[in-house]
C-alpha cells in the first residue's frame, strides 16, 4: 500500500499498512480530479503480477493522504475508461468518491485522531489514497464521549462496533424505514431492549397493529388488548367520543354541538346529584373534553329531558338520532373497553397507571396490540393514548420520560390529510413538535415513508433507513440525508437483511451498519408462527372457533347473574348506600338483558312483566 516518503511531513503517525509479501512499487492510487464534493481517483485494478486485487469497491471508505491530514471518501462508482479487459499488462480504473470529511492526528503523540465533517483543505492534483485504516474509521464513526450504546457492527469492517447516541437519538426522536420483510421489526426490537438497558427510567408504549412484539420482549413487557383494555369513555375528548358514535363517518355538526351542551350536564349530575341540571360557571366550571366521570343513563336523560321541552322541537329528530347513536354504542361488543363498567368511578389514575407503567414493577413497556380491532376504534383509542403520553410527560415536569413508539405510523399519520383521524394526527404531531422538551419521545417505524405525514417525518432527527425499493420511498430518504452523503443512499435498493443506513443526530456520521443478530426466541412474531405451524398439523379446521372469534360477542353467563349483587342501575358510587338494592327489584336469571348503562329492559325490546 502507501510507503511513508519525505514529502508526506507532520503526521506523527507511519501510514504503512502493507504486508510484507506486497509489491512495494505499486501505489493504490492517485487524484486525477477533485470538486466541493466528489473526486476521481486513478488507480488499477490488478497489480503488477495480474492478479485482481478487490481493494476498490463500491460502499468502502478510502482516505487521501495531504499530510497533516487525511481526507476521508466514500466510493461510490468504479469503471474503466475504455470499457474494455486487457489480460496482457495492468487494467486503469476510475475510482469515484464523495468527500466526507477529514481526519487529523492529535496535538500529543499517541492521542486519538479526530473527525471533522467537512473540509478544510482538498486533495490535490497526484495525491495518494489509499484504504482507510481501522484506527481512522474509528475515529471517523466516534461519539466524542455522548452515552452511547451498541446495536452491530460496520458493514465495511465488521471488527468495529455500530454506536449511537442514545439520548439523543430518543430525545430527537427516530424513525425506522424499511420494505417488507428485512427486519425492521427485529431492529426495533434491538433497540428497545438496548434502550431500556441504558435508561432504565423510560417508559414504552408501542401501538403493535400485528400483535408481534409481546413475545419478543417478554421480561420488559405488558400485554394490552381489546379484552384486558380498560379506558372509560369519560375519558375520551369530545372529537374522539364522536369518532365513536360516527364510526368512523362525518359527524354531524348538530348532533356534537347537542353533545357539547349535554355531557358537562352529565357530568355535573354525577358530582353533583342533587342539582338537576344547573351547571355551574366559572374557574371549576366543566368542559365536554374535562376527564371526570358521568354515567350513559344521565347522558340519555338529559337528552329525553331536553326532546320534552318546548323550545326543542325542531332539534327533536337530532336529538332522536343522537340518542340512538348512544345506545347503539354502548351495546356494542367492540367497545367493551369503555362501557364495560358497571359501576361508574373515577379510575383515571388506575387507568392511566396501567397504561404507562407507574410504577412499572420491572415491566416498563406496554404493547397495546390492535390486531382485529375496527379502524374508528383503533382511531379513538391511539389518539386518547397519545395525548394522555403527552400530557403526563408535561404534567410531571420531565420526571416520567416516555417513549410513543408507532409501528406502521402511516396508518395513524398518512400523508394526505383526508385519510386518517385528525385528533391522532394532531396529538401524534404535538409530541413530534414539543415532546422533546418534556420527555415525550416519538418513534416511528414504516415501510411506506412516501405515505406518512412529511410533518412527522420531517421532526425525526435519527433514521435507520433498510432496504427501499419504491422510487418515492427512496426520494423521501434523500431528501433528509445531508448532501456529503447522498451517494450512500444508491445502496438502498440491495442492502441484505438486517443492514441499515443510519444517519442523523444519533450518530457521528453516516453510517452502513449491520444490527446484532438476535436469538431466535425473541424473534417478533416467532410465537405466532410457532402457534400458527402447531396448528397446521392436523387437517380439520376448527371453523366454531373461527366464527366465535368474528362475532366478538360474550356468551351470556345465567349462572353468575344469579349469585350476583344486585345492583341499582340509578345509584353509583358516592351515592348514599348505593350498594343497597332496592326492595322491589326482581332480576331473573334467565334473563338476557344488560343493565349497565342504567338502561331500562324495555330499552332493548324486552315487555316489561307483571309480577
Amino acid at each position: 500500500m502507501y510507503v511513508e516518503r519525505e514529502a508526506s511531513v507532520g503526521e506523527p503517525t507511519s501510514q504503512e499498512r502493507r504486508t510484507a509479501e506486497q509489491n512495494d512499487r505499486r501505489i493504490l492510487g492517485n487524484v486525477v480530479q477533485c470538486d466541493g464534493a466528489r473526486a476521481t481517483i486513478s488507480a488499477y485494478a490488478d497489480d503488477v503480477d495480474g492478479a485482481v486485487t478487490g481493494l476498490w469497491t463500491v460502499g468502502k471508505m478510502i482516505s487521501i493522504n495531504l499530510g497533516s491530514t487525511r481526507t476521508v471518501g466514500l466510493v461510490y462508482g468504479i469503471g474503466k475508461s475504455d470499457r474494455a479487459w486487457s489480460n496482457e499488462g495492468q487494467n486503469p480504473i476510475e475510482v469515484s468518491i464523495e468527500l466526507i470529511g477529514e481526519v487529523r492526528d492529535g496535538a500529543e503523540p499517541g492521542a486519538k485522531p479526530i473527525f471533522d465533517r467537512g473540509i478544510t483543505t482538498y486533495p490535490h492534483i497526484g495525491a495518494i489514497a489509499h484504504r482507510i485504516r481501522t484506527r481512522d474509521l474509528q475515529a471517523v464513526y466516534d461519539l466524542a464521549g455522548r452515552h452511547s450504546i451498541t446495536i452491530g457492527t460496520l458493514s465495511q469492517d465488521e471488527t468495529i462496533a455500530a454506536n449511537i447516541a442514545i439520548d439523543d437519538t430518543l430525545a430527537r426522536h427516530f424513525a425506522i424505514v424499511g420494505t417488507t420483510g428485512v427486519g425492521k421489526s427485529t431492529a426495533v426490537s434491538l433497540l428497545l431492549r438496548k434502550s431500556i438497558a441504558a435508561r432504565p427510567d423510560l417508559r414504552i408504549l408501542i401501538l403493535d397493529p400485528h400483535n408481534e412484539f409481546a413475545a419478543s420482549l417478554p421480561e420488559y413487557c405488558v400485554r394490552v388488548d381489546s379484552k384486558t383494555l380498560d379506558l372509560p369513555f369519560w375519558m375520551f375528548r369530545l372529537e374522539e367520543f364522536a369518532e365513536v358514535l360516527f364510526r368512523g363517518r362525518e359527524t354531524v355538526p348538530e348532533e356534537i354541538d347537542a353533545l357539547r351542551d349535554l355531557i358537562p350536564a352529565a357530568k355535573n349530575l354525577y358530582r353533583n346529584p342533587n342539582s338537576g341540571s344547573y351547571i355551574r360557571r366559572g374557574s371549576d366550571a366543566l368542559t365536554a373534553d374535562t376527564p371526570v366521570p358521568y354515567r350513559i343513563a344521565d347522558l340519555i336523560k338529559q337528552i329525553d329531558e331536553r326532546m320534552g321541552m318546548l323550545e326543542s322541537k325542531t332539534d327533536r329528530p337530532t336529538l332522536k338520532s343522537l340518542k340512538t347513536r348512544v345506545e347503539s354504542a354502548a351495546a356494542d361488543p367492540r367497545y367493551r373497553f369503555m362501557f364495560n363498567s358497571r359501576l361508574i368511578e373515577d379510575t383515571i389514575h388506575e387507568t392511566i397507571g396501567n397504561l404507562f407503567r407507574v410504577p412499572h414493577h420491572g415491566r416498563p413497556v406496554t404493547c397495546f396490540e390492535m390486531a382485529g380491532m375496527p379502524s374508528e376504534v383503533v382511531n379513538s383509542v391511539c389518539s386518547v393514548l397519545a395525548r394522555l403520553a403527552f400530557d403526563l410527560a408535561l404534567w410531571s415536569e420531565g420526571k416520567l420520560q416516555l417513549l410513543f413508539l408507532c409501528e406502521e405510523a402511516h396508518r395513524y399519520m398518512p400523508a394526505d390529510p383526508r385519510l386518517g383521524f385528525a385528533p391522532t394526527r394532531h396529538a401524534l404531531s404535538r409530541i413530534a413538535k414539543e415532546g422533546r422538551k418534556y420527555g415525550c419521545y416519538l418513534g416511528v417505524v414504516t415501510q411506506r415513508p412516501g405515505e406518512l405525514d412529511p410533518t412527522i417525518l420531517s421532526q425525526c432527527s435519527t433514521f435507520f433507513a433498510m432496504r427501499l425499493a419504491n422510487e418515492q420511498d427512496q426520494a423521501i430518504i434523500r431528501s433528509a440525508i445531508a448532501d456529503s452523503s447522498a451517494s450512500t443512499l444508491a445502496f438502498l435498493s440491495s442492502m441484505g437483511q438486517r443492514e441499515a443506513i443510519a444517519f442523523g443526530e444519533g450518530v457521528a456520521t453516516t453510517m452502513r451498519l449491520k444490527f446484532e443478530k438476535l436469538s431466535s426466541e425473541l424473534l417478533p412474531g416467532t410465537a405466532k408462527r410457532e402457534e400458527a405451524a402447531s396448528s397446521k398439523s392436523g387437517d380439520d379446521i376448527d371453523l366454531v372457533a373461527i366464527v366465535e372469534r368474528l362475532r366478538n360477542v360474550p356468551k351470556p353467563t345465567p349462572q353468575a347473574m344469579a349469585f350476583a349483587e344486585v345492583v341499582d342501575s340509578g345509584r353509583q358510587a358516592g351515592d348514599p348506600d348505593y350498594r343497597k338494592p332496592p326492595a322491589t327489584t326482581r332480576v331473573q336469571s334467565d334473563d338476557d338483558f344488560d343493565m349497565r348503562y342504567g338502561l331500562k329492559p324495555a330499552t332493548f325490546g324486552l315487555r316489561p312483566q307483571n309480577d
